[in-house]
C-alpha cells in the first residue's frame, strides 16, 4: 500500500513538472505566418493544451515558413491541385506526426471534403469576419463598403460548407470612419492573435 502511494505521488509530480499531455498540431498557411506565430508562443506556455508539430502550405514561398526554421518545427508543401494523390500524402504525414488537431491560419485553399471527413481529429478555421456574414473572401472591403459599424473575426470548426461550421469564439472591432481594408485588416489581425489561443483553450477543456 505504501509502495502503491510513493509511486501515485511521484506520478503526480512529474504530471506538475512535465504539464499535461499536449495535443499534436498542424498548422496550415498559406502567407505571413502572423497567426501561425501567435500558436507557436501560446504553444510553449506549460499549460497550454497543443503542441505545433507540423507547419503545412500550398505555397512554397510562403512567408510564414521561415517558421518553421526558427522554431524547428518539421514543414511540408503540398499543391492541392491533384487532390486524390496530395491527400494520401498529407494523410501519410498527418498520421506519421499522429496530429489530432488542424489549425488553419490564412491557408487559401479550400479543403475538399473527402479530406474534412476522413481526418479523425478536429480542424478549425480562423475567419476575418462576423460570421455568419462576408464568407469567402474581401470581407473587409465587403463590411466597410456595407457601412458596418463593426467587424471583428470568427474561429470555427470546418464543414464542408465554406465558412458555415459551428462557432467557437468571436472577438468584434469598431470600424471607424477613417478605416479603410487595410487599416481595418490591421485592427482585426490583432484580435485574430488572441482569439485563436482562446478558442483552442475553451475546445481543449
Amino acid at each position: 500500500m505504501v509502495k502503491l502511494l510513493l509511486e501515485i505521488t511521484k506520478l503526480n509530480l512529474m504530471v506538475k513538472l512535465t504539464g499535461p499531455k499536449k495535443t499534436k498540431t498542424a498548422v496550415f498557411i498559406s502567407g505571413t505566418g502572423s497567426n501561425l506565430l501567435s500558436l507557436i508562443k501560446f504553444s510553449k506556455k506549460k499549460r497550454c493544451p497543443i503542441s505545433i508539430d507540423l507547419i503545412i502550405s500550398n505555397y512554397v514561398k510562403a512567408k510564414g515558413l521561415k517558421y518553421s526554421v526558427k522554431f524547428n518545427i518539421e514543414k511540408k508543401i503540398f499543391s492541392f491541385k491533384k487532390k486524390n494523390l496530395n491527400n494520401k500524402k498529407i494523410f501519410s504525414y498527418l498520421q506519421k506526426k499522429k496530429i489530432k488537431l488542424i489549425c488553419l491560419a490564412g491557408f487559401m485553399e479550400i479543403l475538399p471534403s473527402d479530406f474534412i471527413k476522413k481526418f479523425k481529429g478536429t480542424i478549425i478555421n480562423i475567419h476575418p469576419s462576423l460570421l455568419p456574414k462576408y464568407k469567402g473572401l474581401n470581407t473587409h472591403e465587403r463590411a466597410i463598403k456595407n457601412e458596418d459599424k463593426f467587424s471583428g473575426c470568427t474561429v470555427h470548426y470546418v464543414s464542408k460548407k465554406l465558412d458555415s461550421g459551428k462557432i467557437i469564439l468571436q472577438s468584434k472591432v469598431r470600424i471607424s470612419s477613417k478605416d479603410n481594408a487595410t487599416s481595418l485588416a490591421k485592427k482585426i489581425l490583432k484580435k485574430e492573435h488572441k482569439l485563436y489561443p482562446a478558442s483552442i483553450s475553451k475546445i481543449m477543456d
